[in-house]
């Protein structure tokens, strides 16, 4: 933790559930399906941590890659290549379309902006330079490509006055931030070069500060609008992917770990870790479709 991170970051990291995950990734709080929400990617599987804090699992594919409400009171989540929409906060999600064909790219991590059009955000499998995309998609089903050549798209944000959003492209080791013009991210320009792990998921709280997932370092760092690390999460697991906020005054700041791929798989790995925090987070947006 940085030395001013007790005024940030008020309590200790907690383990909130067993390593339920083989890859655990995009947490998300929501009301409407009674607190958090988060995806067991590569099993295709969707997680729902009851208030008793059992774990409920819903298979919905190959892949289950994101998950955000949607304001009419159901749920979306991205699948393998498309995405999936369900009426109810805990029913089935049917398929509603695939964005693209070829077998070689998958979703993975994405968000919602200010005007409830959904950000889907892709990679190859074998991690091909430019394979990847960030898509926005309205309510009534049209697709626009935001960003071509990406690599790995991961976190994106946005700033509490929605002016902002800030993006992880993992294999550019930056967080870059945008200025949103009209639903569109314009003026892209490096926000922050990371020195350990690979940025992942990330989160902006409602004093604008950035809290991002460094996979691989086994920590999430908060920023300050400026760039400063402002505090540090220690989490006794490498793989760090994603963090949200929850809590019934946002104010926990849950975190999703992974085992993927490691040699020596550590206990914890797959677990959800939550922290008190200072500052609370922003209400989730909800998707308009």
């Amino acid at each position: 933790m940085a030395a001013d991170g007790g005024r940030i970051v008020t309590g200790e990291l907690e383990q909130v559930t067993d390593a339920v995950c083989y890859h655990g990734e995009g947490p998300v709080w929501s009301p409407t399906w009674g607190g958090l929400r988060w995806v067991d990617l590569l099993a295709g599987d969707v997680l729902t941590l009851r208030a008793d804090g059992s774990v409920d699992r819903l298979h919905v594919g190959d892949v289950a890659a994101f998950v955000r409400p949607r304001r009419s009171g159901g749920w979306v989540v991205a699948t393998e290549r498309g995405l999936a929409l369900a009426d109810e906060p805990d029913g089935t999600p049917a398929p509603w379309f695939d964005l693209w064909d070829d077998p070689a790219v998958r979703m993975n991590e994405g968000g919602v902006d200010g005007e409830g059009r959904l950000w889907a955000g892709t990679m190859g499998y074998d991690r091909v330079p430019g394979s990847a995309r960030l898509f926005r998609v309205d309510g009534n089903g049209d697709v626009t490509t935001l960003l071509p050549d990406v690599t790995i798209s991961n976190g994106i944000d946005l700033s509490p006055d929605g002016r902002l959003a800030y993006y992880d492209d993992t294999p550019t080791g930056r967080t870059d931030v945008f200025t949103v013009v009209d639903g569109e991210l314009t003026d892209r320009r490096p926000f922050v070069t990371h020195d350990v792990g690979h940025p992942d998921g990330l989160t902006v709280d409602s004093a604008g500060n950035v809290w991002v997932a460094l996979n691989g370092a086994g920590r999430v760092r908060c920023h300050s609008p400026g760039g400063d690390v402002l505090a540090e999460v220690a989490v006794p697991v490498r793989l760090t992917t994603a963090c949200t906020f929850g809590g019934d005054d946002l104010r926990d700041l849950y975190l999703t770990t992974s085992r993927e791929n490691l040699d020596d798989p550590e206990p914890q790995a797959g677990a959800v870790f939550r922290v008190r925090v200072a500052v609370p987070g922003q209400p989730v947006r909800a998707f308009a479709g």
